[in-house]
């Protein structure tokens, strides 16, 4: 079972959990850090997409300008993007011994999937599974999971209403802390013996007495010593019983019976967690908990790594209750949250304008609690103002009207080091204005804002570490402060105990496929997942006509002169050659018009550089006639300037572009890797076919007219403006090649996770097909959707499925109703499950999986349809490779585990924008890059700047910010954002 998230991309998880993954492969490192909430990189993955994020999502400009990293791989020669790995580690505990769990060799699950055969499955239920694959060399892993029992039960659940209700997590805590040091809590038996999630639910190894009441006096925590101290505020805690939770049913589960096959086990699993957390979330444990399963505590032997900015990086680790076949098990995983540095507050908002270049301070500090070094008291900021203490007046009961400067000077003796720094508003109803520097940041407070760009790359470096030390400090220290070394009081009461050893499963790593270029021409593809483009032409070389050339001057030291630069037209000749030897129709006697739009400096009152983009306009319409693409070299990687570039090009012009930076493109040091990879992004937004599967490989596809569709959504995040809409992708394939996905994109309401218009976009990608392959429709679609949680499944098939049909009828005529078989996978990266080899033989030279490594037993569902696949090689020093989670939600095509997992493995070769498989299916991956192409044309609401004047607090307001959106996004014009020439093109890559 995949950890539910709740469809939204969990930081870390669609996040920044995805920082680093397919840097190599040229992903859209687009910025979407800040989404979802608290800011975090879960260590053992080789840093994903965007997971959670959300999914890889870093700076934007890195999407077009990339490093030779990215390009290296191109022509064979890799570049180590993390450089301070040994070339050889060890795999995790190579002296244990490594025994498979009986429970998945046993032949029993073989003999229950059988059993499924003769069950009738509905069209709104997931489908059971087939069997088990048979394909590739066989291998044991090591994973992430350990034993639970399940106990014997019943457990007493009990809701609790707090009154008056607390709605802040922080005094919610503060309340059940207190609540246990009471009387009445000890007088009930719950000290050691029930579990609470400090909310609204109390767990039970017994039944309490009704009715119970906890009376507490509320005092904030560490004021007990105040000299000041306020009046306590009573609370009372009214316990509520509400029903036994059987523990049968789960083991029945568990086992496969038939008939517990859709018995909610949820309630029993929540409540399992509870307990579980009572130990490292404990009073006086020193923990803190994020979000609902990571915890997090301050340790000698693993301190706190400075991230810049004002922040720290914490290590910390998740557990969750997993069900798996005839065993229940925990899933604990490592990962790396972001947190406030405690300290001077003045001294934290100076280094994060220092490491943002002055960006707005506000967002990274608020919510933050602090305490005042003048009288004590502990508050929380609520905004930064734009008033500073020398701009700032009031009246003062004894000195009249003073500025904050001179009160602090009268009233305690104070002299404002930093009074020219913006003042902190604390106040509740009413402003409370106070000099940043009287205020503390207290310790232990996660980071909840947007990263910048240096944060992404430090957040990298201090949590890369290779897979046999994950290992070591899963089961070393992690079990530790979990508590699951040995049996905590609050288990013991419950009859719960965890194993200690990692759980061994069994494994099969899948052969590549054959990749073909023109002429046949077949690359040998390498242990990781990796060919060079020594000796072959693109399969469909396109041809590279009408287009112009723009440099981008924006005063730096790195640009070329103007377009007479001899170096310049070296560079430009260097590289039309390499898109020839590539493969492309070059006309080398016509050299590109080449224009120069010379930016007005960077200036605060205009943070969008919305006077940048407009020279651009202006220096692009200007043309004499319209390019069919633009190679853009940028000054730098000033991500407002990709942004708005992007937008005006792709929504407004209707003109490609391919963006490069001026100090990599003239760099003469892996210069050749670099204009291979502009190549082929050159290739494909041409309509040239980069590089193909082989015939074998390709023989399911083309058994019958077959469509490959990838879905996402991506949702505003933190530091946006509230109402900002999310935005949905849906790509098909049209062509014989399976090599173009044209998308239809569309806005939806905000953090809607469901696509709101996917009738109208698939019916746009099956007129796209038929009208590519001389007016035949697919008999077959099989959808990839991304970014859906568990909890979410059914909702897919209730709400999506349907309109999938509905767009099928559209295309019906009276002579020959249209109704192709659909199948539906989800993809899950949002995730804990790592795998780590037992032998090295089996393992890459850094100890993880190889590429091509696939499970389906021992961690997988027990009744449905689904498995983990590593189809990619994780980037150098990055820990163990996040597999992606398939799971078939709906099969009419029939497809059988061994087709599944190696078509999509297969697929997963395809990325045009790299010679290398990528961690996630293509079609998922490109409707990925496509919504974070969208958030480029919406990028003012995204990072907090609305024309309108709003916050999209009030139902009118929230109109006004999608009426803002929809003119961002020229809805008027196209509600795709783009139309003409780039609609049925890879405008996106």
């Amino acid at each position: 079972m995949e950890e539910d998230t709740g469809g939204l991309p969990a930081m870390g998880a669609h996040s920044v959990a995805a920082i680093v993954e397919d840097t190599v492969a040229g992903t859209a490192d687009q910025d979407t850090a800040g989404e979802g909430f608290g800011v975090e990189i879960c260590v053992a993955a080789s840093a994903g997409r965007s997971e959670e994020g959300t999914a890889g999502r870093s700076d934007a400009v890195l999407n077009e300008a990339r490093s030779e990293a990215a390009t290296a791989v191109a022509l064979g020669v890799v570049t180590a993007v993390v450089s301070e790995v040994a070339s050889v580690a060890e795999v995790f505990a190579p002296d244990r011994p490594a025994n498979v769990d009986a429970r998945t060799v046993d032949n029993s699950q073989d003999a229950l999937v059988a059993s499924f055969q003769s069950l009738h499955v509905k069209d709104n239920e997931l489908p059971s599974r087939p069997g088990f694959g048979t394909v590739g060399k066989p291998l044991k892993l090591r994973t992430n999971f350990f034993p639970i029992t399940v106990p014997k039960g019943p457990i007493f659940e009990y809701d609790v209403n707090v009154n008056p209700w607390a709605n802040n997590k922080r005094m919610r805590r503060r309340i059940y802390e207190l609540a246990e040091q009471t009387d009445e809590w000890k007088k009930a038996g719950l000290t050691g013996k029930a579990a609470h999630d400090r909310g609204a639910k109390i767990y039970s190894s017994f039944k309490l007495t009704q009715p119970l009441e906890i009376k507490v006096l509320y005092t904030e925590e560490g004021t007990e010593d105040d000299e000041n101290k306020r009046e306590p505020k009573e609370f009372q805690l009214n316990v509520r019983f509400i029903q036994p939770l059987e523990t049968k049913s789960l083991s029945r589960f568990l086992e496969g019976h038939p008939q517990y096959r859709n018995c909610d086990i949820m309630p029993v699993l929540n409540a399992l967690n509870v307990i579980l957390a009572m130990h490292p979330n404990r009073v006086g444990g020193g923990g803190v908990m994020v979000g609902r399963n990571k915890f997090f505590h301050r340790s000698p032997k693993v301190p706190a790594m400075p991230l810049g900015g004002g922040l720290e990086a914490w290590r910390g680790f998740f557990s969750s209750v997993r069900p798996s076949w005839k065993q229940l098990m925990v899933n604990v995983n490592v990962c790396t949250t972001a947190f406030h540095a405690a300290g001077n507050l003045a001294d934290r908002l100076l280094e994060f304008s220092n490491a943002s270049h002055g960006a707005r301070s506000a967002m990274s500090v608020r919510g933050v609690r602090i305490r005042t070094t003048h009288v004590g008291y502990r508050k929380t900021i609520k905004t930064v103002a734009k008033l500073n203490a020398r701009q700032h007046k009031f009246e003062a009961e004894a000195f009249g009207e003073v500025t904050v400067e001179e009160y602090f000077a009268k009233k305690y003796n104070i002299t404002l080091k930093y009074p020219d720094l913006p003042l902190i508003d604390v106040g509740g109803q009413t402003t409370n204005y106070l000099p940043a520097e009287v205020c503390e940041v207290l310790d232990g407070q996660s980071y909840r804002g947007r990263f910048l760009d240096e944060h992404k790359t430090t957040m990298i470096t201090v949590s890369r570490q290779p897979p046999n030390i994950i290992g070591q400090s899963i089961t070393e220290r992690g079990l530790h402060e979990l508590g699951f070394t040995q049996s905590t009081p609050c288990m013991n009461a419950f009859g719960m105990t965890i194993g200690t050893e990692m759980a061994v499963v069994p494994g099969r790593i899948l052969p590549p496929p054959t990749v073909r270029y023109e002429g046949g021409n077949m690359p040998n593809i390498e242990d990781r997942a990796a060919w060079n483009l020594r000796g072959v032409r693109f399969s469909v070389g396109a041809r590279l006509e009408k287009w112009v050339v723009l440099l981008i001057g924006d005063g730096t030291r790195n640009e070329f002169a103007g377009p007479d630069d001899p170096e310049l037209l070296r560079t430009l000749d260097g590289f039309t050659d390499m898109c020839a030897r590539s493969g492309m129709v070059v006309d080398r006697r016509v050299r590109p018009t080449i224009a120069v739009a010379q930016l007005p400096p960077k200036h605060s009152e205009d943070p969008l550089r919305k006077a940048a983009i407009q020279r651009i306009r202006v220096v692009l319409t200007a043309l004499p006639s319209k390019p069919r693409i633009v190679l853009v070299v940028l000054a730098n990687g000033d991500r407002q300037v990709y942004s708005g570039l992007k937008h005006l090009c792709d929504v407004f012009l209707d003109v490609a572009t391919v963006c490069v930076h001026a100090a990599k493109f003239r760099r003469e040091k892996g210069q050749h890797q670099y204009f291979a990879n502009v190549a082929l992004k050159f290739n494909i937004k041409l309509g040239g076919v980069n590089h193909e599967l082989g015939e074998q490989n390709m023989a399911w596809l083309r058994r019958e007219p077959t469509m490959v569709v990838g879905m996402d959504v991506t949702h505003p995040g933190a530091g946006t403006v509230k109402g900002t809409p999310s935005i949905a992708a849906v790509v098909s394939s049209v062509d014989g090649h399976m090599a173009h996905y044209p998308a239809s994109l569309r806005l939806q309401e905000s953090r809607k996770e469901m696509i709101t218009d996917l009738d109208s976009m698939l019916e746009e990608r099956l007129i796209a097909y038929r009208d590519k392959n001389k007016g035949v429709l697919p008999t077959r679609v099989l959808v990839y959707r991304d970014g859906v949680s568990e909890s979410q499944f059914k909702i897919v098939l209730n709400e999506e499925m349907p309109v999938i049909k509905i767009a099928f009828a559209r295309l019906s005529t009276p002579q020959q109703p249209y109704n192709p078989k659909l199948t539906i996978v989800i993809c899950g990266k949002r995730h804990h499950t790592r795998f780590f080899p037992t032998e090295a033989a089996c393992a890459d030279e850094e100890g993880r999986p190889k590429p091509g490594t696939v499970v389906e037993r021992g961690v997988t569902a027990v009744y449905e349809y689904d498995f983990f696949l590593q189809s990619h090689k994780g980037l150098q020093g990055t820990g163990s490779p996040r597999p992606t989670h398939y799971y078939v939600i709906h099969d009419e095509i029939g497809i059988g585990p061994d087709e599944l997992q190696m078509l999509t493995n297969n697929i997963s070769y395809t990325f045009a924008r790299a010679t290398k498989a990528v961690s996630l299916v293509t079609p998922a991956y490109y409707a990925d890059l496509a919504c974070e192409r969208g958030r480029c044309y919406i990028a003012s609401l995204l990072q907090g700047v609305s024309d309108s004047g709003t916050n999209g607090s009030g139902a009118s307001e929230y109109e006004d910010i999608l009426r803002e959106a929809r003119k961002l996004w020229r809805f008027d014009k196209s509600p795709n954002a783009v139309g003409g020439s780039l609609k049925e093109t890879m405008f996106y890559l």
